[in-house]
């Protein structure tokens, strides 16, 4: 399981660290490229709810297999396009199995977490960073390679679609409406705000990071990646160890401090009078808000599994964690373009919208209680 994160945050960096490459390649201007970005992320989502309705029918195993080798094959046609066009339609075929990706393999996620009884969600989302990390380094070591040199990475899913996943136990008749399925939306929708905060944070720092260094604190060009690189590592690191950490002091606990962190982080940011104090934000604001997306995604298919009838819970799980990550899609646009109309005028007022979000996360954390119990492990 820890693979397919890794694979998933590997190809997502290795790519989007590449869009100025891809940008200057196609002589594209920034309204087409944000249209295209857009395309995809919309795409995205749909895949994910498409997951809902074909996990049921085929399995999550089997739907993320698909959606690795689709993503695969994705990565070939944007590096290799003859043509804009077809550049554009790998872009939109990546769009779908991010979808297809993202939903499963927290579906996978949390069937084991069931298996074992107990959170491992933050150290498989850690292996996601990590990947992000390895794509980053890849992308920056490449830079004076080919052009071509960039579709080895289409290696690693092709190579992770074959490794073993979870496969249920207990089979769900497909022919059952998902929306007869009793779920308890209303709780779960307050975990879900909670993501879409982390998400237009998160956002925030990976798009406008580097801009807010480079023009507003005049970092050298080569050092504006600082902006992201050590919130990756920073978080990639929290994320290894959240498993532990939540068993230790809780999720409820655990979310108060990360938020406690997060404000005093983004407030850093905000005022930074030099560059490297702000990259000492941004590595704080990492590790503060690194468990939040897991940790949600845990205490969501807790809710969806309580009270359930056993022919009937792996449905609701799957229901909830493949609509539940439309929340992490409504973030990333929030988030990219909240910061951008804040910041139009300056990034550092821009970067004050993140931080005033911050503040949301410490009433939501109640709603976390479920991922302080142990998680029936039947399903």
């Amino acid at each position: 399981m820890a693979a397919a994160f890794f694979t998933q945050g590997l190809v997502f960096i290795s790519l989007t660290t590449r869009l100025p490459r891809f940008q200057e390649r196609w002589e594209l201007g920034e309204l087409a490229l944000s249209g295209i970005l857009l395309l995809m992320v919309l795409l995205s989502g749909a895949g994910s709810l498409v997951a809902e309705r074909l996990a049921r029918r085929s399995g999550s195993a089997r739907l993320l297999r698909t959606g690795l080798l689709l993503a695969g094959v994705a990565v070939l046609v944007i590096v290799l396009a003859p043509h804009v066009l077809v550049f554009v339609l790998g872009l939109a075929s990546y769009g779908i199995a991010l979808g297809l990706v993202d939903a499963s393999s927290n579906m996978q996620a949390v069937a084991l977490e069931h298996r074992l009884g107990r959170v491992v969600l933050p150290s498989f989302h850690g292996a996601w960073t990590l990947g992000g990390v390895c794509g980053a380094a890849f992308a920056l070591a490449g830079s004076a390679l080919p052009w071509e040199s960039a579709a080895i990475v289409a290696v690693v899913p092709f190579a992770a679609a074959f490794l073993p996943f979870v496969t249920s136990t207990r089979s769900v008749s497909a022919d059952v409406p998902i929306d007869e399925v009793d779920v308890p939306w209303r709780p779960i929708m307050l975990i879900g705000l909670a993501l879409v905060v982390f998400y237009m944070v998160d956002t925030a720092a990976f798009t406008w990071g580097p801009a807010y260094l480079e023009h507003v604190l005049d970092a050298p060009e080569e050092l504006i990646a600082l902006a992201v690189f050590p919130y990756l590592v920073a978080s990639g690191l929290v994320r290894l160890v959240g498993d532990r950490l939540t068993e230790q002091v809780g999720a409820v606990a655990l979310l108060r401090s990360g938020a406690a962190v997060a404000v005093v982080a983004l407030a850093v940011v905000v005022l930074a009078p030099t560059w490297p104090v702000a990259v000492l934000g941004f590595t704080l604001l990492g590790g503060s808000v690194a468990v939040v997306a897991p940790l949600s995604f845990s205490a969501a298919a807790a809710l969806a599994a309580r009270d359930a009838r056993p022919e009937d819970r792996l449905a609701r799980v799957d229901a909830v964690i493949a609509r539940f990550n439309q929340f992490n899609y409504v973030g990333a646009l929030l988030g990219s373009v909240l910061t951008g109309l804040v910041g139009s005028g300056s990034l550092r007022l821009g970067f004050a919208a993140p931080l005033v979000l911050a503040f949301a996360l410490f009433p939501l954390t109640r709603a976390f209680a479920p991922a302080d119990v142990r998680v029936d492990s039947t399903v």
